[in-house]
């Protein structure tokens, strides 16, 4: 379209009022600028669109079939408007996150809680999976955001941390209790126990095998579970010593149904944040990340 949007909103307003006049008075805009406009759109597309009589002026038949089209158009950026109205009055939106299963349970869901209380109108989809997985669908553009253990410094990337965790080994007391009578008081737990970890495509598994391995720790006898629900649940039941987030278990802790295994070496801690990529964010993508610095804080 090689004419100024403003000579067809002038086309718009002369053909729907037939007047010049009243057009002008509309428009708030001089009768000789309406007719200029009109002369040079008419030149534009070398027609005629317009012509006069004792009472106004009146669509040729190019006119009309340009009428027809200009109405549709403006039609629809009307209503472009009147959704961005809306939009900003309900606050609508939708924002695609991609996070593990364990972190949408114990830290997601409390966000998104939240969030939607305060802002019920912003549609929110999940997509629960691994955290290589949510990297690369962000990478990809496919998500919006995604929550993560801090993955390092990565190109267009912003990170939010919202809080700590810290990997440890847990028993239920029975299971200690049942290892120290078979084994002897001295007996090494990684050496004699049954040591439960998540599987090697976990982000979790690989940190804590990293820090195995620089401790010089070989579990003899391994467990892999696929979630960490299930590896809080066998180690409640007494089946071995589990590989768990301490912040998911504090009930178990604290009522004694789960006792931490001592280490002479902490397990490294790690942050929990949002990440998102820095250029792409919408409005409802910042409410968000408010909503989270403020949960957090």
């Amino acid at each position: 379209m090689e004419q100024n949007l403003s000579q067809y909103k002038i086309f718009y307003e002369v053909a729907k009022t037939g007047n010049i006049s009243k057009a002008a008075k509309a428009l708030y805009i001089s009768q000789p600028a309406i007719s200029k406009a009109i002369g040079k759109l008419e030149d534009s597309l070398s027609t005629t669109l317009f012509t006069r009589n004792s009472r106004g002026v009146q669509l040729t038949e190019e006119g009309r079939i340009l009428f027809e089209h200009t109405c549709r158009a403006f039609e629809e950026l009307q209503n472009g408007e009147t959704e961005l109205k809306r939009a900003r009055r309900f606050h609508l939106g939708h924002i695609r996150v991609g996070v593990s299963n364990t972190l949408c349970r114990y830290i997601m869901i409390s966000y998104l809680k939240g969030f939607i209380e305060q802002y019920p109108h912003v549609k929110i989809t999940i997509d629960s999976q691994s955290t290589t997985h949510t990297m690369s669908m962000l990478e990809q553009q496919k998500i919006d955001l995604g929550l993560v253990a801090d993955p390092g410094p990565r190109k267009n990337l912003v990170f939010l941390p919202i809080m700590e965790i810290e990997d440890i080994f847990v028993a239920s007391p029975a299971y200690l209790d049942n290892l120290k009578l078979r084994e002897g008081d001295d007996a090494d737990v990684f050496s004699a126990g049954n040591i439960m970890l998540l599987d090697r495509a976990n982000v979790t598994r690989r940190h804590i095998d990293d820090y195995l391995t620089a401790n010089h720790i070989t579990p003899n006898n391994l467990l892999e579970v696929t979630t960490m629900d299930l590896l809080i649940e066998f180690a409640r039941i007494g089946i071995g010593v589990g590989s768990v987030i301490k912040e998911f278990v504090r009930d178990d802790l604290d009522n004694g149904r789960l006792v931490q295994v001592n280490l002479e070496v902490s397990i490294p801690k790690r942050t929990i944040g949002f990440v998102y990529i820095s250029n792409r964010r919408s409005s409802s993508l910042d409410l968000f990340l408010e909503f989270c610095r403020q949960f957090a804080g």
